[in-house]
């Protein structure tokens, strides 16, 4: 099974990616990572909120949906997070009872043709610490316009063991829509770690930053940003 860090260094621009990693230690851990081709794209840093990761601009930007969100939220027992406005919109739905897949259902992707950027998300069970389920709102490969929603239960990761998710597969040229999900293997052996082996693995002009958390400490998570997107 390929490692993290080849994955996503085979991938030259992956857009967003979420990660959900058990760590050598026995640690399980979320991860959220942004690239960026345009000035904007680059400008952008994660900040802790009260029980939430932002993603915001780092100048004097309007809001844009599509570049600033809630990235992470932990409510009520359930962690979710990934690369858009629907993180507070499936949160809210867990906290109306609705099951993960539920929550995740009925998902669009984003409207910026001729992408059409997936939105990713992850729900962790906070409770069992077992559980999480990764979704994908995607656009159809043919000709409908309806997306396709896809979700992915994952229970008992082992040490070394990870689920990611990108946005775009892309040489650094033709931007394509990743892979619905891709297991992947992980040396290393904490949070910290885990940082710094997807910081390592993106392509130094196109990283904008790298958060990895551990389930109910999210308020601790540690995030990494390029020089020119820090706050």
């Amino acid at each position: 099974m390929d490692q993290v860090h080849e994955v996503v260094t085979g991938n030259r621009y992956p857009g967003r990616g979420v990660l959900w990693a058990r760590t050598l230690s026995g640690a399980l851990c979320g991860g959220y990572f942004l690239t960026g081709r345009s000035a904007a794209s680059k400008a952008r840093a994660v900040s802790r909120g009260e029980g939430e990761l932002i993603v915001s601009p780092t100048g004097e930007s309007e809001h844009d949906p599509l570049r600033h969100y809630v990235a992470a939220r932990e409510r009520g027992g359930w962690l979710v997070f990934g690369n858009g406005e629907q993180v507070a919109v499936v949160s809210d739905r867990l906290q109306e009872a609705q099951s993960p897949v539920e929550a995740l259902g009925g998902l669009e992707y984003e409207p910026d043709p001729p992408i059409f950027t997936p939105r990713v998300t992850v729900v962790a069970d906070l409770r069992s610490g077992r559980e999480a389920w990764f979704g994908a709102a995607r656009r159809s490969r043919g000709g409908r316009t309806a997306a396709d929603v896809l979700t992915l239960a994952v229970r008992d990761l082992e040490p070394g063991d990870a689920v990611l998710m990108t946005t775009y597969r892309s040489d650094g040229r033709v931007v394509a829509t990743g892979e619905p999900f891709l297991e992947v293997r992980t040396d290393a052996a904490d949070r910290d770690e885990l940082l710094e082996e997807l910081w390592g693995a993106l392509v130094p002009e196109l990283r904008v930053a790298v958060a990895v958390f551990e389930p109910g400490r999210l308020a601790d998570a540690a995030i990494r940003h390029e020089a020119s997107a820090r706050v």
